[in-house]
């Protein structure tokens, strides 16, 4: 009998919903206090959950949650990384529909 592996959840600093973690984008603090985006999800590091939503970017943001689950500042150019990256691939999902 195969057995059934557990799908692990995250919750989004944004919207503050439980999502599969595959879902979200990590940005993690690593060993090194340095603040990376990690689209594997696998890097070493104190990590944080936001949705591919510009606006629970900005939840995020606003309400310090990412500062405070990273215990550290964000550095500007990561943010605008990020909304970028969003930005991107809501436009190309518009483009599939």
């Amino acid at each position: 009998m195969v057995k059934k592996r557990k799908t692990p959840f995250r919750m989004c600093l944004g919207c503050r919903e439980y999502k599969d973690k595959r879902q979200l984008i990590r940005v993690v603090r690593t060993p090194e206090k340095e603040i990376i985006l990690d689209f594997s999800g696998k890097k070493a590091g104190r990590g944080a959950y936001i949705c591919s939503d510009v606006e629970c970017l900005r939840k995020a943001v606003k309400g310090k949650g990412m500062e405070k689950s990273l215990r550290s500042a964000i550095p500007e150019e990561i943010l605008f990384e990020l909304k970028n990256k969003l930005e991107m691939s809501s436009a190309a999902e518009n483009e599939r529909q």
